[in-house]
């Protein structure tokens, strides 16, 4: 079975949860006996075809962006070829150029899209672009939720319940690597052990400006794992609070990032807006047994983490309550301890990607047969 992702960015160019979780749906339904590609925008696609071991990655050149969405004027061409190609188009919403690239192509595969966040912050954008998302989302035959805390609080994705089902994201242990003994002591030696981590793209609705108001005289370190439009800003806060326990880490290799995790005391994560719907790095957490501090935005967050149970959750936007939050597992190890075994025994329960990699492939193999049904249908009707 062959399978096209849709979205507008992809590795090697970029790195977050959105391309991790499609690299995991490619990684484990691999096994199962399907072939996946991937369509993705390039600013500097020096090889417009880049294989890697979970797809081909087909990268036609970015144009311009427009309020973060992508564009590319080259891209219908590629995008067609790739549609002959397919037995399912899979689109990860949001990208509102791919609703363009549907209907300017003329898609007539079964397509599934999975819905992994609301459009939060561009309001004015979000009335124009309403009618042709409308159009877009009734037009697909299958979508995917990634939590049932997000489908139901989510006003778009009720209006399409008839058609929603929830597939939670997974993540398969193996596609991570084994850390030397060697990696573990540096980086315990450059970055210490005991500390909250957050590993992500820096982006406006990730909620660190409220993380580095909270740790102000704390006595645990903050590692910040990533980098993104906000880097700047956030360095420039920490400087004025003229913090001494918080360390940007930048960019790491894979490696380096599950060292950390398996150095620290948790996982701070604390996104204050319905943005963020997952929260793969929660995930990634709860994998390496590790306790979660997140937030209550109505999402999946709170689906991954379990207040009480896997970590804490606190109210979105308190500095004070994230600070109590924090606390609390800095001076109680054995609380997080606790939790963190509890954590890793709910990824492997829900959230492993071999479940997610079956889900999906039940996904395409109910969309292509009610495909091949109908085309038998009308056939023996004789086309009308």
């Amino acid at each position: 079975m062959h399978i096209l992702h849709v979205y507008r960015t992809y590795f090697p160019d970029s790195q977050g949860g959105l391309e991790e979780v499609i690299r995991q749906i490619c990684l484990n339904t691999k096994p199962l006996g399907v072939e996946s590609r991937v369509f993705s925008l390039s600013s500097n696609p020096s090889r417009s075809i880049v294989r890697r071991h979970e797809a081909r990655i087909y990268r036609p050149k970015l144009s311009f962006e427009v309020a973060s969405c992508g564009i590319s004027l080259s891209a219908l061409p590629y995008f067609k070829r790739l549609v002959k190609w397919a037995d399912v188009v899979h689109y990860h919403y949001p990208w509102p150029f791919a609703d363009l690239l549907h209907f300017a192509a003329r898609v007539r595969k079964p397509t599934v899209l999975t819905y992994h966040s609301d459009i939060v912050r561009q309001k004015l954008l979000r009335r124009l672009y309403t009618p042709l998302m409308k159009r877009f989302l009734g037009s697909v035959d299958r979508l995917i939720c990634t939590s049932p805390n997000y489908f139901a609080t989510s006003d778009v994705l009720t209006r399409f319940e008839d058609k929603v089902s929830v597939v939670p994201i997974g993540l398969s242990e193996s596609s991570y690597p084994a850390v030397s003994e060697t990696m573990l002591a540096t980086m315990r030696q450059r970055y210490g052990e005991d500390f909250f981590l957050f590993v992500g793209v820096l982006r406006y609705y990730k909620g660190l400006h409220i993380l580095l108001d909270a740790i102000k005289a704390a006595p645990f370190r903050v590692v910040i794992v990533g980098s993104g439009p906000t880097e700047s800003e956030l360095k420039a806060q920490a400087a004025d609070l003229q913090l001494d326990n918080v360390v940007f880490a930048g960019q790491l290799s894979d490696e380096e990032k599950v060292a950390l995790f398996e150095l620290s005391r948790a996982v701070v994560f604390p996104s204050y807006l319905r943005a963020e719907a997952f929260g793969v790095t929660l995930l990634e957490g709860s994998m390496y047994g590790r306790a979660l501090i997140s937030t209550e935005v109505g999402s999946g967050t709170s689906h991954v983490n379990i207040d009480g149970e896997t970590g804490l959750v606190v109210p979105p936007g308190s500095a004070t309550e994230l600070r109590q939050a924090m606390d609390q597992l800095h001076y109680r190890p054995e609380m997080a301890e606790l939790m963190g075994r509890r954590a890793r025994k709910r990824y492997e329960q829900l959230f492993t990607g071999k479940l997610m990699g079956q889900r999906y492939l039940d996904v395409y193999r109910a969309l292509t047969t009610n495909k091949a049904d109908e085309a038998t249908v009308l056939a023996a009707s004789g086309g009308d």
